[in-house]
């Protein structure tokens, strides 16, 4: 194009004349985009930050021996009753075990799975916490500190002591944060477990654990497998539990259903068994990004109504161009190049302001204990959200001056000039 660098000659002569029109314009476009990255970093944050809470502490497959009552009843097996449609009533569970049969077998198995980036193993059992004339009712879940923490982040939610304790400490026991208030205990105490035999073990209080879910605190703990074990009389082979960490969790759902039909077990993917969870998640980001993009929209629809005012103002400066042998692309490329200058400029302020303001909020203290594991408010500085703002910026910005430049294009300068 011959006439490139006298465009935006008086494409700069047009913003420089209307400064304070031009001003509002691109301020309207720096606060869209300002605005989009400070809602979205902060929400996707705090979205992946209640994520964490439930992803991180949840196997991606849980493997259990559920107790149900048996699929085959005995009178299924007459044949006097082969041709008769049978009714029983309160049907009880089977006599079963909660232990998973060869559970350490099936654990080599699973690792040497590709697919498959850790396992552990987990005994649970009901017990009674008992502290001088106080008694509680709760759960002692006995884990490989090490494999949880690898697997799991266990240590991010001990707010005292660590999980290591649990290795040099034989007999000690990570109690839930509600257990220790309740009891009023803390690092270095004695608790004594009752198990459903009625045996009692005094453990030694080796740390705090808090998951920020108040009625699991309030009866969860957690001791070593080997103490887990002989809580319940059983040997090193006894476990109730598997869980399993992928490399990628979209695998969980087939692989769980591979491990029930194979080991006649139940075992559930995290998809599962978080069902409800994703959705209010999916809802949440689907809310931010609909309200982020609607500021942005907003914005544009200012540049529109500003170069759209431009045009009408700039009724015999176009009439002159065209009559001094501007064609009417010429006059378009002018109103593109100005709605273009705008959005890049106010796009680029706009990114520094919302990288500004987020990194501000990302410093404020926030402190509760339904979250002890974050000190600060959850930011994300995906650099995404910024190419996003940009690329909006600049394509909103276009289709606001395109659609102006559309009737600078076809005016006629006769007709301009006869008027006056």
């Amino acid at each position: 194009m011959k006439n490139t660098k006298l465009i935006f000659d008086i494409t700069k002569t047009h913003l420089l004349s209307r400064i304070k029109q031009s001003s509002i314009a691109a301020l309207g476009v720096t606060f869209g985009i300002g605005t989009f990255i400070i809602l979205v970093s902060f929400m996707t944050g705090l979205n992946g930050l209640l994520d964490g809470l439930i992803l991180n502490r949840t196997p991606h497959i849980h493997i259990y021996n559920e107790i149900k009552p048996s699929k085959i009843q005995a009178i299924d097996k007459s044949a006097s009753f082969a041709e008769t449609f049978n009714v029983i009533k309160s049907i009880k569970p089977k006599q079963n075990q909660s232990r998973i049969h060869n559970g350490k077998t099936l654990m080599d198995h699973l690792k040497k799975d590709d697919r498959v980036m850790g396992v552990c193993a987990e005994v649970v059992t009901k017990v009674f916490y008992t502290a001088s004339s106080v008694e509680l009712n709760g759960n002692v879940t006995g884990i490989d500190p090490y494999e949880e923490d690898r697997l799991f982040n266990f240590g991010d939610y001990i707010i005292k002591g660590s999980a290591e304790e649990l290795i040099r400490t034989p007999q000690g026991i990570l109690l839930g944060a509600g257990v220790a208030n309740k009891l009023s205990i803390n690092i270095g105490n004695k608790v004594q477990l009752v198990t459903p035999q009625g045996q009692t073990f005094p453990l030694k209080v080796v740390g705090i654990y808090q998951s920020g879910l108040a009625e699991f605190d309030n009866v969860q703990s957690y001791v070593n497998l080997a103490m887990a074990q002989q809580l319940l009389g059983e040997g090193s082979n006894y476990i109730t539990d598997i869980n399993v960490k992928l490399y990628e969790i979209e695998n969980a759902e087939p692989m769980s259903k591979f491990i029930s039909d194979k080991y006649n077990l139940t075992a559930i993917d995290i998809k599962t068994a978080n069902a409800q969870f994703e959705t209010g998640t999916s809802i949440r980001n689907m809310i931010t990004y609909a309200v982020s993009i609607t500021l942005l929209i907003v914005a544009g629809f200012g540049i529109y109504n500003i170069l759209n005012m431009l045009i009408y103002e700039k009724m015999n400066d176009i009439a002159i161009l065209k009559a001094t042998g501007f064609s009417g692309k010429d006059v378009q490329y002018i109103f593109i190049s100005q709605a273009m200058v705008i959005g890049l400029v106010g796009g680029v302020l706009g990114l520094i302001l919302g990288h500004m303001i987020s990194i501000v909020i990302s410093n404020i203290p926030f402190k509760t204990e339904a979250l002890p594991t974050v000190d600060t408010f959850p930011v994300n500085f995906n650099p995404k959200f910024y190419i996003i703002g940009i690329c909006f910026a600049l394509i909103s910005t276009f289709l606001a001056g395109f659609l102006p430049s559309l009737r600078a294009k076809n005016i006629d300068p006769v007709e301009i000039i006869r008027k006056q």
